[in-house]
């Protein structure tokens, strides 16, 4: 999901309900999904076996690896073709590989146009990218290049690889947590909390601002002025808004708080421009069609944040199941009983206990404050999000805007009775 939200020209932001290393590995991965160049490709040493190297490519998911010597210099490549085509009395890489002196190789500055030109002159899939002392610090590939060149509008970042966020927490671990992150290559950390307007979430925030100043750090969730203000001032660079508005959530009936998401994003709005605060809001639940994403930025948001909507798409986790004859995907909300039991079960299978006999303690201790739903399964999140841009692009024309800043000066809210939102909708005919 993170891969296409990217390549479509958002960003998606990994949870945090993982272990760290599996997080940074799901960094990783959309990281080297695309980009002119693979930064610190796979590799393998000429002296292992080739059964080592299927072993390697079927791990990372990868057609072939880059051969090196115990310096990290380049002395070949080898593909899947050459393991499958290799002789039973071909049992080590050195033998299967081609080798350096038959492999075109590049330097880091190669730009786009030039790779394109090397890869069709020389017939070739692979250019290794080498420093001046020979070492291998890179990766491109054709497929990369075409995608590249295709995909315009995609979200990256300043190597050309795809933008992703990811969450953390605020407990025991978490600097760590948000360092690995970081060193992965991480575009942004997201401080994802069900209440950010509290004391260990502002301390958290000043605590990642000293530790990491020129990280990008989004914030929340809150839902007032004062909740938006004094986390901007904590050190945040975006404010995510939103107490109980998603679809899945539950936190207003069972705790009692929270504010209706378009008050939410006004008052946070009026919040920061009364501190003299230019951070943006991003707006986090309660999106459910285009209409929805064009009032969410002009009250005051910047962003938008959609969970359910795209959770019945074909990216989203977990396959589609067939209820009462419709294709549909189950979602779970982070604090659903279901979601919250998992996490524990997590907790228990890695401190080693025996999870076969179910904990009664486990399910007493638990409060949901979200449910588990099914949603109808929607196809690719590319088509989803295609059709909210068209949306957003015709809300700016009607209200006479050419950018969001311009929509949020010119648009003016007015209250409507329950009439006028059966109006706003089909009415009066049997639809196909």
């Amino acid at each position: 999901m993170a891969v296409a939200m990217a390549r479509a020209g958002g960003m998606g932001v990994l949870h945090r309900f993982m272990s760290v290393e599996q997080q940074v590995r799901q960094v990783n991965k959309v990281k080297r999904a695309q980009g002119l160049m693979v930064d610190n490709p796979y590799t393998v040493a000429e002296n292992a076996s080739i059964a080592e190297a299927d072993r390697l490519m079927e791990q990372h998911d990868v057609g072939g690896l880059i051969v090196v010597n115990g310096d990290k210099k380049l002395v070949g490549l080898i593909t899947r073709r050459d393991i499958l085509l290799a002789p039973d009395d071909v049992l080590t890489v050195a033998q299967a590989m081609t080798r350096a002196d038959h492999i075109v190789s590049v330097g880091p500055s190669v730009t786009s146009a030039e790779a394109r030109a090397l890869l069709y002159q020389h017939r070739l899939e692979k250019l290794p990218v080498v420093d001046r002392d020979g070492k291998v610090v890179g990766l491109i590939t054709s497929r990369d290049v075409v995608r590249v060149e295709e995909r315009s509008q995609a979200s990256v970042d300043g190597k050309g690889r795809l933008r992703v966020g990811a969450a953390i927490g605020v407990g025991a671990g978490e600097m760590v947590r948000a360092e690995a992150l970081l060193d992965a290559g991480a575009d942004l950390l997201v401080l994802d909390i069900a209440h950010g307007h509290a004391d260990h979430c502002i301390d958290m925030v000043k605590g990642l601002r000293r530790a990491f100043a020129d990280a990008q750090i989004v914030a929340g969730n809150v839902a007032t002025a004062d909740g938006a203000r004094e986390l901007a001032e904590a050190g945040a660079d975006a404010i995510k808004v939103g107490i109980g508005p998603g679809s899945i959530c539950t936190t207003r009936i069972v705790t009692g708080f929270g504010v209706p998401q378009l008050t939410a994003i006004m008052d946070s709005a009026s919040g920061l421009a009364a501190a003299g605060v230019d951070i943006p809001i991003i707006a986090d639940g309660g999106i459910k069609t285009s209409g929805d994403l064009v009032k969410a930025l002009a009250a005051g948001a910047h962003i938008v944040m959609i969970g359910s909507l795209f959770a019945g798409c074909e990216e989203a986790p977990g396959s589609p199941v067939i209820r009462d004859g419709q294709k549909v995907k189950v979602v779970r909300g982070m604090a659903s009983l279901g979601a919250a039991m998992g996490r524990r079960a997590a907790e228990r299978d890695g401190q080693g206990i025996d999870e076969s006999a179910e904990d009664q303690e486990d399910w007493d201790k638990v409060v949901p404050e979200g449910v588990e739903a099914v949603v109808p399964y929607r196809g690719h999140v590319a088509e989803i999000v295609y059709q909210l841009v068209g949306g957003l692009r015709s809300g700016l024309s009607y209200g006479g805007a050419h950018s969001i800043e311009e929509l949020q000066r010119n648009a003016e809210f007015i209250e409507i009775t329950a009439a006028g939102v059966r109006e706003s909708g089909s009415h009066d005919v049997r639809r196909l």
